[in-house]
């Protein structure tokens, strides 16, 4: 059986580098603690981060999570699980600039190519041994083995994947300094929007057919009940109608 216990003293010193506020990628918080209020979000007011909860409110489970302490469901075609201990569901880290994930593997599995768009990942390996890498934006992959006890870097915002090279379970831990680093899978993101992005847009891009496209996106379906029901249209066109409203001003602007 695989032993189970985190090694604590390496993922202590990743959290430690990460909960530097100069390294912070969130804005500096302003008083010791700031619990998140979700309550906040049944009312109008929309804040960039959350509310504070009243003081008297707090209490030490705001700061407590066991999330990250059982292993994912890898039962899918991608043969990972991400487990996130982020601001949304830790309350304690809001302003705080620091949130943490937990990656399970099945054997051979992957965690598919994608972005943090505000936070650089640390991943302290916890079990087995994986293939990372990513891609900077002049597109050099910079990619390596690490196994057990060891770290890799993914800096803020560019494309990176994890895959499990090995025929036994894999686990590792993130760290992030954003308390809500945001993650953009690749190719749910172009395949799965809602609305859909144009199948003649893709199929330039990738120089395939639009069958091929649209085969691809059946895999991929919106997110949240989302529809492909080509509502892009509805904004360009408002669009046009207001460009040609202004034509006759435009072209009196030029005579004179």
């Amino acid at each position: 059986m695989a032993n189970n216990k985190l090694p604590a003293l390496p993922l202590a010193a990743v959290l430690l580098a990460l909960a530097a506020s100069s390294l912070a990628g969130d804005p500096d918080m302003l008083q010791d603690i700031c619990v998140a209020d979700y309550k906040s979000l049944n009312g109008p007011l929309r804040l960039n981060g959350f509310p504070c909860k009243r003081l008297e409110n707090v209490t030490a489970d705001d700061f407590f999570s066991g999330l990250l302490a059982i292993p994912g469901d890898t039962g899918n075609a991608a043969g990972s699980a991400v487990t996130v201990a982020n601001v949304e569901r830790l309350p304690g880290l809001n302003t705080l600039g620091v949130s943490m994930a937990r990656i399970d593997f099945a054997p051979w599995g992957v965690n598919p190519p994608h972005t943090h768009p505000r936070a650089t990942e640390v991943i302290f390996v916890l079990q087995g041994s994986l293939d990372v890498g990513f891609v900077t934006t002049a597109n050099r992959l910079y990619a390596r083995t690490v196994c057990r006890g060891e770290v890799f870097v993914f800096p803020r915002g560019l494309v990176h994947y994890q895959r499990n090279n090995g025929g036994t379970p894999a686990a590792v831990m993130s760290a992030f300094n954003s308390q809500l680093p945001g993650t953009q899978a690749v190719v749910q993101t172009l395949f799965g929007a809602s609305p859909a992005v144009p199948t003649d847009v893709l199929a330039r891009a990738f120089q395939i057919d639009g069958g091929l496209v649209e085969a691809i996106k059946s895999k991929f379906p919106p997110k949240s009940g989302g529809r492909r029901d080509g509502k892009t249209n509805i904004l360009r066109g408002n669009l046009c109608s207001f460009h040609l409203s202004w034509a006759p001003w435009r072209s009196q602007q030029t005579r004179s």
